[in-house]
């Protein structure tokens, strides 16, 4: 086998303007593919982790029914005290959760005593929330900073709110909810500071403390609207979902259903559509690549096997083998993809690093000066190296067999 790869790197050297132009034609499309994989990568987890990190945290378990009309944040979908105390339960014992966080979460009207507007509520416990949701701090443009994320009567603000309604960090605003027996409630609270939106200028979703939510509503019994939670591997979030999905099915409703539900980040934000988008793009990257270096290969073996015709003739004739014939245009193939691979790999390396140090930085929403911070794991780098070496080992197969099924009289006779 060894003297079989040494022939075919002689016969490469022979070629070499063909086989450093080929090898080349690979080491682009190498580059190409790794760069691409590893800044879409990053692109895609920094967009997954504004949207889970911010406000959404990895799962959330509800209520049967809840999700489905959560746009009127139905009071009477909260989960009693003793289906959140089962949950919450749950979510501690699994090791695969490394927080979570309960929610009330309401309709109200905002008003700064001139003028009225909507807001959504989400009463949290700023300790668990901040465990869960870690960059949430980060999106609190002004007022007071550090420390909990807010106290008891105060409240974070949506931006978009506060400067429709012209208040500030310090203000004092009221808001007024309908509890779930029809009665109006009303409390005043402080604003702590504004909050940039997430995902866009529509964004009214407030902050206030739990307990303040709960008197708000006149709440007897520590309802929960949802619990979202943080898992500890976030590529296994689905699996995980499925997993407490599986835990909760024996708690059931008097339908006989699933009381409860456990939705994966995918299932509630629609940004899991462009993340999808991402993968399908890279893997028709990636099929653009074996396209290069299955023609490319190919060519230059179509090419050696019909510049040595007479030469395949005169070792077939002295009694070389047709499988050492077929092994040996195999392994000028194999080489081929070897060489280009390792050197496209090496030069992806670094310019990912490159384009790492470089810091360079683009928008998501409101959020404004995100860094892209692209690199490539081992994983891909492997997957993409073997996928090339093994078409072009596929693309010399019909050379390679065609080479070993000459007659060796006709070879001799080719001119």
């Amino acid at each position: 086998m060894l003297k079989l790869l040494q022939l075919a790197a002689r016969n490469l050297l022979r070629y070499r303007r063909r086989t450093i132009l080929t090898s080349l034609l690979i080491v682009i499309g190498v580059m190409a593919v790794l760069v691409f994989v590893a800044i879409t990568g990053s692109f895609k987890s920094m967009m997954v982790s504004q949207i889970t990190d911010s406000f959404l945290g990895h799962l959330q378990v509800h209520r049967r029914g809840y999700v489905a009309s959560i746009e009127s944040l139905p009071l009477n979908m909260n989960m009693p005290a003793q289906l959140a105390e089962r949950v919450q339960k749950t979510l501690a014992d699994s090791p695969d959760i490394v927080a979570y966080a309960p929610r009330i979460k309401f309709g109200a009207m905002f008003s700064n005593f001139n003028e009225t507007t909507s807001v959504r509520v989400n009463g949290i416990d700023p300790e668990r929330e901040a465990a869960v949701t870690p960059l949430l701090a980060g999106r609190q443009a002004d007022g007071v900073r550090g420390g909990p994320l807010l106290e008891r009567g105060q409240m974070l603000v949506p931006e978009l709110v506060a400067r429709g309604l012209q208040v500030k960090a310090g203000d004092t605003i009221v808001l007024i909810a309908t509890n779930r027996d029809g009665s109006v409630n009303g409390k005043t609270f402080v604003i702590r500071g504004t909050l940039e939106s997430a995902t866009g200028p529509g964004g009214r979703d407030g902050y206030v403390h739990i307990e303040d939510a709960r008197e708000m509503l006149r709440l007897e019994q520590p309802e929960i609207s949802e619990f979202a939670a943080r898992v500890k591997d976030m590529a296994r979030v689905e699996a995980v979902a499925g997993r407490l999905a599986e835990s909760f099915s024996e708690v059931r409703n008097k339908e006989g259903r699933p009381s409860l539900e456990v939705h994966a980040w995918q299932k509630l934000s629609p940004f899991a559509n462009i993340a999808s988008m991402i993968d399908l793009l890279t893997v028709s990257i990636k099929v653009m690549l074996v396209a290069i270096v299955l023609v490319a290969v190919m060519n230059v073996m179509i090419m050696a096997v019909y510049e040595r015709i007479r030469e395949i003739g005169a070792i077939a004739a002295i009694g070389t083998p047709p499988a050492r014939i077929l092994w040996l245009f195999l392994n000028e193939g194999l080489l081929l993809g070897v060489l280009g691979t390792l050197a496209g790999a090496v030069l992806s390396v670094g310019a990912v690093y490159g384009l790492a140090a470089m810091g360079l930085t683009f928008n998501f929403g409101q959020q404004q000066g995100l860094v892209l911070a692209p690199e490539l794991s081992a994983g891909d780098v492997l997957t993409v190296s073997l996928m090339v070496i093994a078409v072009a080992i596929l693309a010399s197969v019909q050379p390679a067999w065609k080479a070993s099924r000459m007659d060796p009289i006709q070879a001799l006779r080719h001119v």
